[in-house]
């Protein structure tokens, strides 16, 4: 319940972030085409930050892991409000990175809710979880409307409401009862290293499916407010349009669990990914606000599937021994993966085309290699799988 709670609240701060991050980029920079660069310096903090997180956690408990996540992400919402303020693009940067640490811990509420669980009920503490995001989805945006423009500098309120929430999470961890792991003593096993890890077939493609999963969402949501503003739609209309998007990633999180349960995880994150595709396809169809709406509503429910069946994926293939090196290793990629589509995605749309439609199409056609990468990563496991059975 804490860690629902955590989600449904810190987590209003992210939809915020990612909507008005390429915004305010764009108002600062003296380059459009580094609009988005803040966002890709959110989710780069993240991914410097994913492994020492995870071993602070190994090493000291979720819950101080946690909190620590959420003071660093109340000073990167205050160092963004001061650049605002100022119209620093370099300050607005540093705060983005730093708000990366939030981000960073975030990301293991996930791994968080499956420590104490049963094997059985795993991918549904998962997915709980993860459902908590559904209050942030509609929170975040609308907290966003009512702040931003409470301050005469733009977007200066929303960043002060994301302090407040961060502060906030602090005294909810205080709740959070997760055993500290067992440190390994000396000549016991420890657990397998980075690259054997990186060898057992279900874990390297556990953790390509939530790379491609993750980076095709954050590459094109991170375009849609700059998409419909360049179409000529308000920024509150982008608000709602996200909120849409973030409900769709988090609803599906009340019976994703039971599916994984019932069909396994390669077979739901087979089809999270045909789901991404079809956001793909509608993309490329218009920039009609219907186009849009159902775009984000399809990449949402995509990423729900394929991000939380291969994060199930992978909780099952690791002991509590290489809990902390996996994860981190996991998120580490990941997110260093959703670095360099957040960063292209601002790119592709201001200036790889002749127009914002050129250039969202550009966005939506940039997913094609990476879903054939990971559609062939599955069939490559599905396969290795069968022949290791016939054989034993």
């Amino acid at each position: 319940m804490v860690l629902v709670v955590a989600q449904a609240v810190l987590g209003a701060q992210l939809p915020m972030i990612f909507i008005m991050g390429g915004l305010a980029g764009q108002m600062l920079a003296s380059n459009k085409c580094f609009a988005t660069l803040p966002i890709s310096l959110i989710v780069l903090g993240s991914v410097f930050t994913a492994p020492v997180i995870s071993q602070i956690m190994q090493r000291h408990g979720r819950r101080f892991g946690f909190s620590l996540g959420a003071l660093g992400g109340g000073l990167g919402a205050l160092l963004c409000a001061v650049a605002l303020y100022y119209r620093s693009f370099s300050l607005f940067l540093l705060g983005s990175l730093l708000t990366g640490v939030y981000m960073s811990a975030q990301a293991f509420y996930r791994f968080a809710a499956a420590d104490t669980a049963s094997e059985a009920f795993r991918p549904k503490a998962i997915s709980y979880v993860m459902a908590g995001g559904l209050f942030s989805a509609v929170f975040g945006p609308q907290l966003f409307k009512a702040s931003v423009d409470i301050f005469a500098t733009p977007f200066v309120g929303a960043y002060v409401a994301a302090i407040i929430l961060n502060l906030l999470g602090v005294f909810i961890f205080l709740g959070l009862k997760i055993p500290v792991p067992e440190v390994a003593q000396l000549g016991n096993n420890s657990g397998r290293s980075r690259p054997q890890l990186l060898r057992t077939p279900r874990i390297l493609v556990a953790i390509v499916c939530a790379m491609v999963s993750y980076s095709l969402m954050n590459l094109v949501m991170t375009s849609v407010p700059l998409a419909m503003v360049e179409s000529g739609f308000k920024s509150s209309m982008a608000a709602d349009i996200v909120m849409s998007h973030v409900l769709a990633m988090f609803i599906p999180s009340f019976f994703t669990g039971h599916l994984i349960t019932r069909f396994g995880s390669g077979k739901v994150i087979a089809s999270g990914l045909l789901i991404l595709s079809g956001a793909g396809l509608v993309a490329l169809n218009g920039v009609e606000l219907d186009n849009f709406f159902v775009t984000l509503v399809l990449l949402g429910v995509g990423w729900n599937f394929s991000f939380i069946g291969a994060t199930a994926m992978l909780t099952a293939a690791h002991t509590p021994q290489e809990q902390g090196r996996l994860q981190g290793m996991n998120d580490m990629l990941v997110f260093g993966m959703v670095t360099l589509a957040s960063l292209s995605s601002g790119g592709l749309m201001n200036c790889s085309g002749s127009s914002p439609v050129a250039g969202w199409q550009a966005v939506n056609y940039a997913m094609v290699p990476f879903l054939v990468l990971a559609g062939v990563a599955l069939l490559w496991l599905s396969r290795s799988e069968r022949l290791w059975k016939k054989g034993h």
